[in-house]
């Protein structure tokens, strides 16, 4: 099988958080293709967690996000846009959203968010051994409510805030089928 690669990158517009591609590919016959694509400015990869208390309550998120126009129900995420290892932007992010540090972390999977349209690759962690801190300094986009689950129905209240409107971030259900084998 011939290989695929990428021969240009043309940037076609840059915002405060996000870049507008042109890419230009040779396919597996050697044809020159293009693609757009959008990547995040000023950003080494993105992390979620999946915070678990030492009671088997799962910790979630919810917040307004304007590219849906809706609340998302989503595990607390974020850029490593401060030159730190992706586990200490993992961490820095719990604490952050959700007021936690962990104990723990474990690395539960790496890969593209939406490799159609996104150069963004995410790496998800589980985080266990869970101490509450406090709330610390919050993006001033970001107006978080949080939300504890009892890992038991996180299922039927995913269903129930749905049924109320929110949406539900998709990635959700395989980040929790993934930490149950840790649980």
């Amino acid at each position: 099988m011939k290989k695929y690669e990428i021969v240009g990158k043309e940037d076609l517009h840059e915002g405060r958080f996000l870049r507008c591609l042109k890419l230009t590919y040779s396919d597996s016959e050697g044809v020159l293709r293009q693609w757009e694509a959008v990547e995040r400015v000023n950003c080494e990869g993105i992390v979620a967690v999946v915070p678990v208390t030492d009671k088997g309550e799962m910790i979630l998120i919810r917040q307004y996000r304007p590219p849906v126009d809706n609340y998302v129900v989503e595990f607390p995420a974020g850029l490593n846009d401060r030159d730190e290892r992706i586990e200490e932007a993992a961490s820095r992010e719990l604490l952050e959203e959700t007021g936690y540090e962990a104990k723990e972390m474990i690395f539960l999977a790496k890969g593209p968010l939406s490799s159609g349209s996104s150069r963004e690759i995410l790496t998800v962690y589980l985080a266990k051994g869970l101490v509450f801190k406090g709330i610390g300094q919050r993006d001033e986009t970001e107006d978080i409510e949080v939300l504890k689950v009892p890992t038991e129905k996180v299922y039927e209240t995913l269903s129930r805030l749905s049924e109320e409107g929110n949406f539900i971030d998709l990635k959700i259900f395989g980040f929790i089928e993934m930490a149950r084998k840790y649980l």
